[in-house]
Parts: C-alpha cells; structure tokens; sequence
C-alpha cells in the first residue's frame, strides 16, 4: 500500500511540474524555458534535495513512461486530418525526411568515430533522431546500449526544439512543410511540440516526419553501421 502510494506521488509530482512548466513557457516563450527540460530540471532538483534515488522515482515515473507509445500513436489523428495535403506533397515530404534520416545518422557517427568515441556508444547515439521507442530497439538491435540512446535522443530533441527557431530566421524557413519536416526528423516528439507553436499544418507534418523517420531509421540504421563500418 505504501509504494502505491509513494508512486501516485511521483507521477502527481510529474504532472504538477510539467503543468507548472508549460504555464511558465506560454508565458515566457523562450527557447531555454521548454517543458521538457525546466520540468527535467526541476525534479531532478527536488529528488536531489529529497535524497530520493531515481529507481525510487521510477516506481511511479514507470507508468508515464509508459504512455509515451500511445502518444506516439495519436499523432495518427493530425494526419488523417490532413492527409489530402499529405497526398499532394508526398515525395517532398518522403524525400525531405529520407534525406534527413540519412544525414543525421552518417553525421553522429562519422563525429563519434572521428573523435574517437567508443564503439558500443557510437551505435547507442546513431539512431538518435528517432522517437524514443524506436530509437531503443534501434540502438539494441545495433549492439548499443537502451540508456545512452535514450540520452541522445533527449539531447537531440531539446537542442533541435532550441535551436530550431534561430535557424528558421537565419535561413528564411517559412514553409509550414519546411519547418514542419525539419522539426519532426530531427527533434522527433519535442520538435513536434514546438511545430504546434506555428500553425496545425506544422503540427502534421512534424507528426508525418518523426513517424516516417522512424520508419526509414529502423531500416536505414544496420545499413549505415555496416557500409560506414561503425
């Protein structure tokens, strides 16, 4: 009774951070104030000063954890809406994220073996543009390690969804399906949340990216490794 009690704690204290969070950046649109990261932030803070180790958190951190999947899945509903657009742009969108997927795996991985890198990490961080359920079985499947994976997924999303604004400006990306397939194979879930921020349009076609580069990334990931020899 005491633990179920100890993670309904936890997952309130998730929530109510993340609500909390997402308030303070409707208000404070800058690109550091990012719910996922200030709501990160801030529970590791308060485990630290409660002196509650992460496999404590996790008793209730597990069953958010676990709807991750089923958000991935919903993002089925935006496309449906817009599936007739969908249609018309099919091969920029499809060649827009192949190329992405392509160019984001070759590029970690050519850095990592440059600098040289340990193997077992390097297949850990390749798929690291892919959401994350993917990304695990991805960089297990590569012989890399699920926990690094995770890491670099995190990494890449937060820094795409920052970043993600300035290189709009600089570049002069005002193209909803631009910005949309940008954010979505590169900063997969956290860049689709930030696509929410432009317009709906966006919105779906983040969702199309991060989905096909999932797709493309399952498949493309074990080649890469082996015509790079990773």
């Amino acid at each position: 009774m005491q633990q179920v009690f100890f993670a309904f704690c936890m997952i309130l204290l998730t929530v109510v951070v993340y609500l909390a969070m997402s308030k303070l950046y409707k208000r404070y649109t800058y690109p550091f104030l990012l719910p996922i990261l200030t709501t990160t932030a801030v529970i590791i803070f308060i485990l630290v000063m409660l002196h509650i180790p992460y496999k404590n958190y996790m008793v209730g951190g597990q069953w958010v954890n676990s709807l991750l999947g089923p958000a991935v899945v919903a993002l089925a509903y935006p496309l449906y809406k817009q599936r007739r657009f969908l249609m018309n742009y099919l091969f920029t969108i499809v060649g827009g994220v192949l190329i992405a997927a392509i160019s984001g795996m070759v590029s970690v991985g050519l850095l990592a073996k440059l600098l040289g890198i340990d193997h077992t990490l390097i297949l850990s961080i390749i798929p690291k543009s892919l959401t994350t359920p993917v990304a695990i079985e991805v960089a297990e499947g590569l012989g890399g390690n699920a926990s690094m994976a995770i890491f670099s997924v995190m990494i890449a999303g937060i820094f795409g969804a920052i970043i993600a604004p300035t290189i709009f400006k600089f570049m002069k990306v005002h193209s909803p399906i631009g910005r949309g397939i940008a954010l979505g194979s590169n900063a997969h879930a956290m860049g689709t949340a930030k696509a929410a921020e432009y317009s709906e349009l966006t919105f779906s076609m983040s969702s199309v990216a991060m989905t096909l580069c999932a797709i493309i990334g399952t498949f493309l990931g074990p080649i890469i490794v082996w015509l790079f020899h990773f």
